[in-house]
């Protein structure tokens, strides 16, 4: 692991409890995966979606869409996998966290929120397609249907 920064969590004095170590192992944890995380001033284009991650902003065929945050983080995460089927585990791990894993319910509510603001028609899905009892498929629509 890369040196920690100075501060009040990278030292432990003995004697020392478990819980205060894997506090002080998560942390240093947090800051190693922050300082790796690209700069967010990059710009998704995909098929009909124009995607501005500084700017926080969704265009569809040059149309500005608003969501909320969580439903962007959905959105960028299903746009950095086009066309691969990814799992109800997977999604809501990379969205809401590792906790989060066995609340599908969650994911299902967001997608239909999204679906909303994005299909043309709702009830038959185009972008955001369901793979039965696996998860979802982000087709960005370069192709018509």
């Amino acid at each position: 692991m890369e040196a920690l920064d100075a501060g009040a969590d990278d030292y432990v004095t003995k004697p020392f409890s478990v819980d205060e170590l894997l506090a002080r192992v998560r942390a240093a944890l947090r800051r190693a995966s922050a300082a790796k995380k690209p700069q967010s001033d990059e710009v998704i284009a995909i098929g009909d979606f124009r995607i501005d991650l500084q700017g926080h902003s969704v265009h569809l065929k040059d149309q500005e869409v608003k969501l909320t945050p969580k439903e962007f983080d959905l959105l960028v995460y299903l746009a950095r996998h086009p066309g691969k089927v990814i799992t109800h585990r997977a999604l809501l791990a990379a969205v809401w966290g590792a906790s989060s894993t066995e609340q599908p319910e969650y994911l299902r509510v967001f997608v239909g929120h999204l679906r909303k603001k994005l299909e043309p028609e709702e009830k038959t899905p185009r972008y955001i397609v369901t793979e039965p009892w696996v998860g979802y498929r982000f087709n960005p629509g370069d192709e018509e249907p």
